[in-house]
């Protein structure tokens, strides 16, 4: 037995053998074979694009099945590409002339195709090497599975996805009833894969040093998403305590859900609205399921993310349109598209940039295409008559934009009065606030805006100048450190003062303990991923506002995380025993 520590990402117990889903793109040693090995490694390469297009096919019809037709878009092309003469017979020919074997193969394919691509200087075609590495990738996986006849996973059995990262093309395959857990070598509790995994309800843990090294598919692996531990290859004895643990999660996890009816009301009486984040109709079907109030954010990455080409104006009010009508209440805050950083579309052109997360994203866009946001906006506002919507402006640092952006959304609404096309006249329209200059500055900014927002995860990422998806610092991004609270009380003290709604999204507002805190600072809003609903309620239902503004009058004296962490730990513990057990802390 061995057993690993790294950062608690996403809470539970899961015990299952392991997938290795990003296997051998590393390394770069070539495997020899003999000349009469040749004809059945040639067969070998065949049977895998014949198995990847396979499972290719099967994600086309899920993903036009469950989002729609449009989002099946990348992997139709991907389903070309693995077709494609010219990658085939480059594979062919190295295996033939080289005897090497069909993976090394494709590496060097790899390899030679991301030279040739790097001299490209329309960006729009250097950026497809993103999809050979996909494909690639898929072919790698297939040839390494069908090496392994020691592999036991059966396909309807439960699976920890094991990997270096979490990439798009990956998610989209998991399937909440196969998927039992996630361990990757990178990422913290606020990053991507973490998001990912809180969502769909996944215990996982991240921060794994050397686990690729370590752990190969069909290894029997336990998740503990509460403490941050992985155990390799337990014993009998360590494998039936922890089943039991997860049993006995599962059915506290349910236990919950059937708060679902009950308002989230203090026992002193103060109501507290717990909305949910949404990628997905998908997810705002599940919103409802566990009694969010509303969509309290929609990103619309998603919508354009899932597009080969720039989605147009009806496909968009189409879009937003069924996320509005699926949603609890017909109630969503659609925040604009928040692009750059790890976030990239083709068809606005990509560059090398030294801190993308820094640099030239979201509404710092809107300079060089002002029809293309104008487009959503015009959407957005068309779509906006299905229900009570609410548009979310992201990433914002100075009044300045702010006024544009206001300037902006008034003239679209002046084109839609000219063509006599009916939008919703009154849409509020709000700010997210992720950059401490805003949330400093923040009263400069009140005027312009209906509500705000607070995006906790970036907004604690750029405070603590720390990297969120690297291991290495990722324990700077906790949501414990005294200046998170300093600063989120100038906010909420400004938003109060001038009465302007505010939410706080993002996955602090997930956890109890950080709920506990943020309740005693004042916010009444929160959003939150589905999945978390529940817990939250229970916790709401637990706690008076004079205990919550004790605590946090307490930890606004506080000097250290670690303070802060073991105070509302045992205030947690004390108020609502069983919600520590669902908490990563």
């Amino acid at each position: 037995m061995d057993m690993k520590k790294g950062i608690a990402i996403s809470p539970g117990i899961a015990v299952a053998r392991a997938y290795r889903i990003d296997q051998a793109l590393t390394g770069t040693t070539g495997e020899k074979i003999e000349t009469s090995m040749v004809p059945a490694e040639l067969a070998r390469f065949d049977h895998a694009c014949e198995r990847a297009a396979q499972d290719l096919d099967r994600i086309i019809q899920r993903v036009a099945r469950e989002v729609d037709q449009d989002s099946a878009r990348i992997f139709h092309s991907h389903r070309l590409l693995i077709r494609d003469p010219a990658l085939n017979a480059k594979v062919k020919s190295l295996i033939i002339h080289q005897h090497v074997n069909a993976v090394t193969g494709l590496r060097q394919t790899l390899q030679d195709y991301e030279k040739l691509f790097s001299k490209i200087e329309d960006d729009y075609l250097r950026e497809r090497i993103a999809d050979i590495r996909d494909v690639t990738h898929r072919l790698v996986a297939q040839l390494i599975s069908a090496q392994k006849p020691e592999n036991v996973i059966k396909e309807d059995e439960s699976i920890i996805i094991v990997a270096q990262e979490i990439l798009p093309s990956q998610a989209v395959m998991f399937n909440r009833f196969q998927v039992g857990g996630i361990v990757t070598e990178s990422g913290g509790t606020t990053g991507h894969a973490a998001i990912l995994a809180r969502s769909m309800g996944i215990p996982a843990v991240s921060g794994i040093q050397d686990l690729l090294q370590d752990v190969k598919t069909g290894d029997l692996l336990v998740i503990d998403g509460r403490e941050g531990l992985v155990v390799l290859n337990p014993g009998p004895e360590v494998e039936s305590a922890y089943r039991k643990m997860q049993r006995e999660y599962v059915n506290l996890r349910d236990a919950l859900v059937e708060n679902r009816d009950i308002e989230a009301i203090t026992p002193d009486g103060e109501k507290i609205e717990l909305l949910a984040n949404a990628n997905t109709v998908l997810d705002a079907a599940a919103a409802t399921g566990v009694g969010a109030a509303g969509i309290g954010l929609f990103r619309t990455e998603f919508v354009y993310l899932s597009h080969s080409s720039v989605p147009n104006e009806e496909e968009q009010v189409a879009a937003y349109r069924n996320i509005i009508e699926t949603a609890p209440h017909n109630r969503v805050i659609i925040r604009t598209l928040d692009l750059g950083g790890d976030k990239q579309v083709p068809y606005l052109g990509s560059h090398h940039e030294a801190n993308p997360f820094m640099g030239w994203r979201s509404i710092r866009l809107t300079t060089q295409y002002p029809e293309f946001f104008q487009t959503q906006i015009r959407a957005i506002l068309r779509a906006a008559v299905f229900g009570k919507v609410s548009i979310l402006f992201p990433m914002v640092t100075t009044l300045e934009e702010v006024i544009r952006l206001s300037r902006l959304l008034e003239n679209t609404k002046m084109d839609l009065r000219r063509q006599n096309i009916p939008f919703a006249e009154n849409t509020p329209f709000g700010v997210m606030i992720e950059v401490p200059a805003a949330a400093i500055c923040i009263d400069q900014l009140l005027d312009e805006v209906d509500f705000i927002s607070i995006g906790s995860n970036d907004l604690i990422q750029y405070i603590m100048a720390a990297d969120r998806d690297n291991p290495k610092v990722a324990h700077l991004c906790e949501p414990f450190h005294p200046s998170i609270y300093r600063i989120l009380k100038h906010i909420i003290q400004e938003c109060t003062s001038r009465q302007k709604p505010v939410t706080l999204c993002g996955e602090m507002s997930a956890r109890p303990a950080c709920l506990l805190a943020l309740m005693g600072l004042g916010i009444r809003r929160f959003s939150m991923s589905p999945a978390f609903i529940p817990t939250a309620k229970e916790m709401v239902l637990a706690t008076s506002l004079t205990e919550a503004k004790r605590s946090i009058e307490q930890i606004l004296k506080m000097k250290s995380s670690q303070e802060i962490r073991e105070h509302l730990k045992n205030r947690v513990r004390q108020l609502c025993p069983k919600v520590t057990t669902l908490d990563t802390l």
